[in-house]
């Protein structure tokens, strides 16, 4: 029997937060980086579910819960930093963004999503990373970054 990943599991997802906001505070203190209480909302909203979370959605919420009148352009610049220092991940095929689960070192990103519920896992697979890098040297091709988007149904889903 497959393990249940987290994100299928009940758990108390307020922890999921908590952690993710914790070492986004020691990462950003570690690199001299300013993580804005907006940044740190906009991170807290990505990590409220283990769904992939647009930057429309992200505005709405940002509007309806905090009374905030963010302009769409703010939003994408909190996505902005979170991305460019490792705190999520953007999933291009749903243009969304979700929680990185490893941001204290580099690493490329691979999602299963569920195509019912759109939950999104990541995996830290490096022999799927270096097959990849390795296949693209093998055509002369220069990998400069790669996320892996498999699309089917999680546990969950498949049960139902």
């Amino acid at each position: 029997m497959p393990k249940t990943p987290l994100a299928n599991r009940p758990h108390d997802h307020s922890h999921c937060v908590h952690s993710a906001l914790t070492e986004a505070d020691t990462l950003c203190v570690h690199k001299g980086l300013r993580l804005t209480a907006l940044r740190r909302r906009v991170l807290e909203l990505v990590w409220q579910s283990h769904k992939p979370l647009g930057a429309y959605d992200i505005l709405a919420v940002l509007s309806e819960q905090d009374g905030r009148r963010a302009a769409p352009p703010t939003v994408y610049r909190a996505l902005d930093f979170l991305l460019e220092n490792g705190l999520v991940h953007r999933i291009a095929s749903l243009n969304a963004f979700i929680g990185c689960n490893h941001p204290g070192h580099a690493h490329q990103g691979q999602f299963l999503i569920c195509r019912t519920c759109h939950v999104a896992i990541e995996l830290e697979q490096k022999a799927i990373s270096n097959a990849i890098v390795e296949s693209a040297q093998d055509v002369g091709f220069s990998v400069e970054g790669q996320t892996v988007e498999v699309v089917g149904l999680c546990s969950s889903c498949r049960e139902a």
